[in-house]
Parts: structure tokens; sequence; C-alpha cells
């Protein structure tokens, strides 16, 4: 299992291969489809996106809600190809990569490739797993979203699989 440290550069991206099993630590931001539409809405109109998008990792994910006691509820991967329309312009932007699950489009491939950026699959279902290995979850924006706001969250050895590669390879058909 590759360790690897977000936020990282296109070296360690083109390290990364389709269908290596990876560990991933650092900062990541989640962001689901009504966070995605927000954001595409500041775009629109010339406006400062709430978070950095070059050199930063979005995991599509909406986690539960909040229980006390608990850095954060279960929190797992959407499905992927609901940020299709997004995806394409996120990475044009400089985005590293996404977590989510399930195949993407051609546009968000070409997307990933041009850009040399990766595409990570976790593992549907395994929302309690991933929330173990979570270990600070902060708010950062659209906070009337309720679970689909956006957050910065700190992962600790979340394990992934590298399912696009930068050079365009995919576990997908």
């Amino acid at each position: 299992m590759k360790q690897i440290q977000a936020p990282f550069n296109a070296t360690d991206i083109k390290l990364l291969h389709a269908g290596d099993i990876v560990s991933l630590s650092g900062n990541v931001y989640t962001a689901r489809d009504a966070a995605h539409a927000r954001l595409f809405e500041l775009l629109n109109n010339n406006q400062p996106l709430p978070i950095p998008i070059a050199g930063s990792g979005i995991f599509y994910a909406g986690p539960c809600p909040d229980m006390p006691g608990r850095v954060i509820n279960s929190c797992g991967p959407t499905t992927s190809s609901r940020m299709n329309a997004f995806a394409p312009t996120l990475y044009d932007m400089g985005l590293n990569f996404v977590i989510g699950k399930g195949p993407v489009s051609s546009d968000v491939k070409q997307a990933i490739t041009r850009n040399g950026a990766v595409y990570f699959a976790a593992v549907g279902g395994a929302g309690a797993l991933i929330a173990s290995h979570i270990t600070v979850a902060e708010k950062i924006a659209f906070d009337d979203l309720g679970a689909e706001a956006i957050r910065q969250l700190t992962f600790d050895k979340v394990p992934l699989i590298v399912a696009i590669d930068s050079y365009g390879s995919s576990v997908f058909c």
C-alpha cells in the first residue's frame, strides 16, 4: 500500500497507477451536488470561492449528522457521476484529485488526464470505516446545506484505490 500525503504535487501523482491501493493522509474538502452548484454560482458571478481549488482534493461526501463526542459521523462516498457537469472545470482550475465511487464520464476522464490529476475510489458502504480515519472535521462554507456543507477533513491513512490515473488508465471498463 502506497502512503500518500495531501497536498501532493504532479510528481507524486505521476507515481500513482490505476489499481494502486493507497493510504491517504492530509486535508481534503467535502462537496456534493448542492455545494458544487453553489461553487459554480459563485464562479459565474465572479465571486471568490470559500475553498482553494488549485492543489486541493475534494471528497464527494455528505457526512451523516454530527454525533456528540465524535469528530464526525459516518462519512462515505457518493456517486461521482453526479458531479460530471462540474468536475472538468474544477480539474482545469487545478484540482489535484477527487474521491468518490463509481465510474465518471469520458469528459471527466479527459480532464483528469489533461491536468495530470487523479481520481480515487472509496468503497461504498464504508462510511463508518472512513470516519474512523478522520481526525478533524471543520465546516468551511454553506452551513445551511446541512450534511452537504463544505467541510475540511483531516484524513489519517484513509484506504483508497486509484481509479483513474494521470495517464488515463482506469479500473473501470
